[in-house]
């Protein structure tokens, strides 16, 4: 009975390692894993910066959403047509002035 006794103390003792092992492998799963306690600081610094690019590229969207609405040709802004006229042929109107800078 001595010899049953320290075999079933053994497997308790093994399975009571092999279960605090994995108690430990899911803590530190849930500290360093890639969606762990860690990685938040990086992953909020991460779409704070994406919200700012986010940003940047609607406004520049509704810029040139603002800009072919203007070139419609069922109705062209003369104002825009004008300027990009004088800016791909290089004209100017009679009445305007050029400075040259350098």
């Amino acid at each position: 009975m001595g010899n049953r006794g320290s075999v079933r103390l053994a497997r308790e003792r093994v399975t009571q390692a092999l279960a605090l092992f994995c108690l430990l492998a899911m803590g530190a799963w849930v500290l360093f894993g890639p969606s762990g306690l860690m990685a938040w600081s990086e992953n909020s610094r991460l779409l704070g910066e994406r919200q700012k690019e986010l940003q940047q590229l609607t406004a520049q969207r509704n810029e040139l959403k603002n800009r072919v609405a203007l070139l419609d040709p069922a109705h062209v802004d003369p104002d825009m047509a004008g300027q990009l006229l004088r800016a791909q042929l290089n004209v100017v109107h009679p009445d305007e002035m050029v400075m040259m800078l350098n």
